[in-house]
């Protein structure tokens, strides 16, 4: 059994990803290595526990001594990398954990790997030769966009916040461990995924999250900055794609094609929640309050996926109006099911 290390895996898109992988992929062995920070829960990962090829390791990317000994124990022969700080607020209130988990956490693992798999610039020991590192990232690293145009894999990078340069930097190890010693290693750039299982500080759950709770749903700005939306799984079989098919030394985007303000997802929300739980009094949009910008804030991202629906026959199955449906009842049942207090507490703007 071929053992596939996944970094992260308790948080958001890695807890969509190993559940989909392993089931599909049942001759392989899982090791989900999360240090389960505030964005990690391993409740996300229930259906897993039964798995018999999966593994849960708790530690962190940045422990040189445990990822050694994880590659020892298990023969490593793969790694999809998710493990990452991600949110930018958060970044721009304290940048260090995003260089050290981003940055070195990336650099620690690809040392370890290019140790453990070859014997020599361009030689892969005996038996290793198909072994794979792949990169997830972020398709902020290529900055900001004006109304029209789109993100390439051959756009410059240039990151504005603290996160996505730590995303560009993670990249750029990624890129030079196979240029310099000739790893097996691709990367995929994404645009803003959406989806079960998300955490609450971000854009769509903290819009449900507040309409449930009847309080004003904060927006930034005047709520026209624009993302391109994926739904998570639709990303998580671009990336089982990209691990298996895809070309050494290269880089994916991964986009949804649904471009939407942030004004306009409130407002879609909204209107599904009229429909699945009616306020008393009211409609939901009446909560929509705008609050002070970001500093820095991106006004625009698109994702031009043409390489990879090209090249590997990648389409998305969701479109924004079949996904953010799914979504919404997806996490109505768990604020049914669910009293944790991260639900009620924590907060996010948009």
């Amino acid at each position: 059994m071929k053992s596939i290390l996944v970094t992260g895996g308790a948080g958001f898109i890695g807890s969509n990803f190993i559940p989909y992988f392993a089931e599909k992929y049942p001759h392989y062995h899982i090791v989900n290595l999360d240090k389960l920070t505030y964005a990690g829960n391993l409740d996300n990962l229930k259906e897993c526990e039964s798995m018999m090829n999966y593994t849960f390791v708790q530690g962190d990317i940045c422990d040189e001594k445990l990822v050694q000994s994880l590659f020892e124990k298990h023969d490593i022969r793969g790694i999809i990398h998710f493990a990452a700080e991600s949110h930018v607020d958060n970044s721009i209130k304290g940048p260090r954990a995003f260089m050290e988990a981003n940055v070195m956490g990336t650099f620690n693992l690809i040392e370890i790997a290019r140790r453990y798999w070859m014997s020599a610039p361009g030689q892969y020991r005996t038996g290793y030769e198909s072994c794979r590192f792949h990169h997830i990232s972020t398709d902020e690293v290529y900055g900001t966009l004006g109304e029209s145009g789109y993100f390439t894999e051959t756009t410059p990078y240039a990151p504005n916040s603290p996160y996505s340069a730590s995303k560009a930097g993670s990249d750029f190890i990624v890129r030079a461990y196979h240029h310099t010693y000739g790893m097996n290693v691709t990367t995929s750039n994404c645009s803003n995924n959406y989806g079960p299982k998300q955490h609450s500080e971000k854009l769509i759950p903290t819009i449900i999250r507040k309409c449930l709770a009847e309080e004003p749903i904060p927006v930034y700005g005047n709520g026209q900055n624009v993302r391109d939306w994926l739904y998570v799984l639709d990303h998580c079989k671009a990336i089982d794609l990209i691990y298996h098919q895809g070309k050494s030394g290269e880089t994916y985007n991964i986009g949804g094609h649904n471009e939407r303000n942030n004004l306009q997802i409130v407002h879609s929300v909204c209107r599904i929640l009229d429909e699945k739980r009616p306020r008393k009094e009211g409609k939901y949009a009446d909560l929509i309050s705008f609050v002070t910008d970001r500093p820095g804030h991106d006004l625009r991202y698109a994702i031009d996926a043409t390489k990879l629906t090209e090249e590997l026959g990648w389409r998305a199955d969701e479109n924004f109006e079949s996904g953010i449906v799914k979504t919404v009842e997806w996490y109505l049942i768990a604020a049914e099911l669910s009293e944790k207090s991260e639900w009620k507490v924590n907060e996010g703007l948009i």
